[in-house]
């Protein structure tokens, strides 16, 4: 008998927020101060009703009132915090109500446009509200009257946030606490989508009339020198170009710049809005049609047809004197302009590996 060569499939593991590990912590430290008990494992309910428990790593009094903390479990999403250490500080005191404060590993919003204060933690609205109504529910459950005082931190979070928009966005010092169903869906990267949201709010709140949108490092260097633009207007999109859009068309800026590589700019053109290779290919037939539209010959076509890269595709194009990288520029701005409203004028830039551009269409 062959033994069995393919792997089973099955399906992609959920996990949870930041915004849900922080309220699990945050009514585990407040069931040890009110009721002396250590509830593990913890049960809390998500903002659409399902009831999730989460294992805790400690639950203990401090000198204060007491901490508890979980491990993040993003499930088989490739998120930057699944493992990291998720903990809430809980104190009680007489004035009423829920305050809430940055531990270790936690930002402070610095920038108007987010939807937290300056000046207050990086703790979104949805983990704030999951925060409050469960700790109000079990003051009510244990007769207590007074409020409570809580810190979310998050371990090694600081350096963590350098690798996310944090900084960009005027958020300092750590991550934020995020998450607006308490569940992460495998591959939804919706937490990244939301920063691209947050990063365009922040420069619409501070005024700033052109943004550029770019697909990674190269292109933000090609923007960044060619318009000397602040960080701030500066979008780092990765592969989604349609986040970008579909935000502008509910908080419009005047002028959108979008930059990338050719090859994810040839994605754009041939109207896909996710660039990454596991949703849409670099379309060679596409490249080699528009082309021919420009004079190119069978021969040409089918080499370009038949290129290894796009980049090489891009180059037959340009031996022969067609300016190929211009016309898929035209095409992709047609595409962003379709979804955008008349009051945002867009061009598109699109590069090589070394941030040269190779093809650019002017603002309409």
């Amino acid at each position: 008998m062959r033994p069995e060569t393919s792997e089973t499939p099955h399906p992609l593991r959920y996990g949870y927020t930041t915004g849900a590990c922080a309220t699990a912590a945050s009514v585990a430290a407040a069931y040890r101060l009110l009721a002396a008990i250590e509830p593990d494992p913890i049960e809390i309910v998500l903002p659409r009703g399902q009831r999730v428990q989460f294992r805790l790593e400690y639950c203990r009094l401090t000198e204060t009132g007491a901490e508890a903390a979980v491990i993040k479990d993003a499930g088989d999403d490739p998120d930057i915090t699944h493992g990291a250490l998720i903990f809430a500080q809980v104190v009680l005191n007489e004035a009423s109500g829920v305050r809430f404060q940055a531990g270790p590993g936690v930002g402070t919003v610095t920038r108007p446009g987010l939807p937290i204060p300056v000046g207050e933690p990086a703790i979104n609205p949805t983990p704030r509200r999951m925060i409050m109504d469960h700790l109000l529910k079990l003051a009510t459950k244990y007769g207590y009257h007074g409020g409570f005082e809580v810190t979310i931190g998050v371990g090694n979070g600081a350096e963590l946030a350098q690798k996310t928009l944090n900084p960009r966005l005027g958020i300092v010092g750590g991550l934020s606490i995020l998450g607006t169903t308490g569940i992460v869906r495998p591959f939804s990267c919706s937490a990244y989508i939301a920063s691209i949201q947050q990063a365009i709010d922040v420069a619409r709140a501070n005024r700033l009339g052109h943004i550029a949108a770019c697909t990674g490092a190269t292109s933000e260097q090609t923007m960044r020198i060619h318009y000397q633009l602040p960080d701030m207007a500066l979008i780092e999109m990765g592969d989604f170009a349609g986040a970008v859009l579909k935000h502008l068309r509910r908080a419009p800026i005047p002028q959108l710049s979008l930059a990338g590589g050719f090859g994810k700019i040839s994605k754009l053109a041939a109207g896909h809005l996710d660039l990454h290779s596991r949703n849409s290919s670099i379309d060679l037939v596409l490249l080699a049609v528009e082309a021919a539209a420009l004079g190119a010959d069978d021969a040409l076509q089918a080499a370009m047809q038949t290129a290894n890269t796009s980049q090489r595709a891009l180059a037959l194009a340009y031996a022969a004197g067609l300016p190929l990288g211009q016309r898929i520029c035209v095409m992709a701005r047609d595409q962003a302009r379709a979804l955008l409203p008349p009051e945002v004028a867009v061009e598109v830039w699109a590069t090589d590996r070394e941030g040269q551009p190779v093809g650019h269409a002017d603002f309409a």
